[in-house]
């Protein structure tokens, strides 16, 4: 993570499905990549771009009884950015996990609103979007 010198501007994140990847972006400025858990086969990670639709420090999975520190919400049936054991490899229901010290500094960063895009394969900006390539 390294935001030094980077100007204000807006917070894009992008998840590498194929690299397992996140990538957070400020401004068009890459200030933050890290390893992430995604889910399986049968509770993949879904394709797509997803608004941060709610952020909570300390959450419980309602569906797994698991706890999701630094939560923030992607869709409506639980698929969220959580703070996760990446070390242990595990694979998630569907959501993509952070190891925690990253995924603090990632919840301190966004808002609810922010986009985050999932896809597989490489992403490029073209004006003021992203698109795959």
């Amino acid at each position: 993570w390294d935001d030094s010198d980077v100007p204000a501007g807006p917070i894009v994140i992008t998840v590498d499905l194929d690299a397992r990847v996140i990538s957070i972006f400020r401004g068009g400025y890459e200030i933050g990549a890290a390893a992430v858990l995604l889910g399986t086969d049968d509770h993949p990670t879904p394709l797509g771009v997803f608004p941060i639709m709610q952020k909570k420090r300390h959450h419980v999975s309602n569906l797994y009884d698991a706890e999701m520190p630094y939560m923030q919400r992607l869709t409506n049936d639980g698929v969220a950015l959580h703070a996760s054991q990446v070390e242990l490899g595990y694979a998630s229901h569907g959501c993509i996990g952070m190891p925690e010290p990253f995924a603090a500094k990632v919840f301190a960063s966004t808002k609810v609103g922010d986009r985050v895009f999932i896809t597989r394969g490489k992403m490029v900006k073209t004006g003021d979007s992203l698109i795959e390539s």
